[in-house]
């Protein structure tokens, strides 16, 4: 592994990257390798945050900043404190210009992907992969278009690093507030007709022979956030046949909407308000790529999936995210241990009682 690298393609990438390019990149990578259908795109490492916050002299001037900032993280009075210097430091590293050798690798790559998607100033996401995992912690900008644009997005996911939320849990945990490296994901936009996440186990109870979807039309952004009701399914993960299905009034979708050249929320038109996003064999097909994930990963996954609009069935399904679930695995290790516990106490009180032979 080059330590001195600092830009890598999907496919170079897999999970022993974690700590060089953060999580969510080396899980793209690393589903890229295992043969799933990931959008194609590469991935900037931690060195390159680091590489940027030097050359443009942003670690010091933040440094400088912060010496004089003075607040508690025990104390709710204190929040707003966090607020402007979170405002101060973002704004001072969304003016910095990239590095023109960055610049020029970082264009360099964002043309091969335009050429093998056969698309100029082909639409890229930008998505921030920590090290350690923070769901939500960071930011994501979508439909970025151009190398201009792509420069300044992947500048404000670094900046991203120093929200409030960001700057204040770094306080409290006593991190030093200054530095904070993430990698960043650039990864083509699929053209959504339906985005959402799917566990590979029943989030309910646990049950680990279902596997649960769901989804909503267009991007999958109101899904994650929650400001829908999305439909669902429920797939034996055996017979691959949908068990239960729930359609939902579904009044809001994200989509791009190229007059503006951003993403926002929109009304459903009625007419598509309460039709599944999802015919029954498309929700199988989703359900079927999380249980060959599961098989790979050889645990339970939260997988973030879309379908795209331009491609044929099925291989219009790819899949933008995997990490573990968490919940249920921790109970199901936490009962293990308990059990072997509970079995080497049984052990002992019985060999306790038994009277030594001479």
């Amino acid at each position: 592994m080059n330590t001195e690298k600092w830009l890598y393609r999907f496919d170079e990438l897999g999970s022993e990257y974690n700590d060089v390019v953060g999580k969510k990149c080396a899980q793209l990578g690393q589903m890229t390798r295992l043969g799933f259908r990931v959008p194609p795109g590469f991935a900037l490492s931690v060195e390159a945050y680091k590489k940027f916050m030097i050359e443009t002299g942003a670690l010091e001037e933040i440094k400088d900043f912060l010496d004089d900032f003075k607040a508690d993280p025990g104390q709710a009075r204190d929040l707003p404190k966090y607020d402007r210097a979170s405002k101060i430091i973002r704004n001072l590293l969304e003016t910095k210009e990239m590095p023109g050798g960055m610049m020029e690798v970082i264009g360099r790559f964002y043309d091969e992907l335009c050429e093998f998607s056969g698309v100029q100033d082909v639409p890229v996401a930008t998505r921030s992969a920590g090290p350690a995992s923070h769901p939500g912690q960071y930011e994501t900008f979508l439909h970025v278009r151009g190398k201009t644009d792509l420069m300044k997005n992947i500048i404000k996911v670094w900046s991203s690093a120093y929200n409030q939320r960001s700057i204040h849990a770094r306080h409290r945990l006593n991190l030093p507030l200054e530095w904070d490296p993430i990698g960043v994901a650039v990864l083509k936009m699929v053209n959504a007709k339906a985005a959402g996440v799917m566990f590979t186990l029943n989030p309910a109870n646990g049950d680990a022979s279902k596997i649960m979807s769901e989804g909503n039309w267009s991007l999958g952004e109101s899904v994650v956030s929650g400001s829908v009701t999305p439909d669902e399914w429920t797939v034996d993960k055996v017979v691959l046949e949908i068990t239960k299905k729930t359609v939902s009034n579904k009044t809001t979708e994200c989509i791009f909407e190229p007059v503006s050249g951003k993403v926002k929320m929109v009304k459903i038109v009625d007419e598509r308000r309460d039709i599944p996003c999802l015919t029954d064999e498309e929700a199988i097909e989703v359900a079927k790529t999380g249980k060959l994930l599961e098989q790979k990963y050889e645990t339970a996954q939260d997988v973030e999936w879309v379908l795209d609009k331009d491609i044929p069935f099925p291989e219009n399904v790819f899949l933008v995210q995997t990490r573990p679930e968490t919940i249920w695995s921790k109970k199901k290790e936490e009962s293990k241990l308990e059990n072997a516990g509970s079995s080497v106490g049984d052990l002992g009180r019985f060999f306790s009682k038994v009277k030594p032979t001479r």
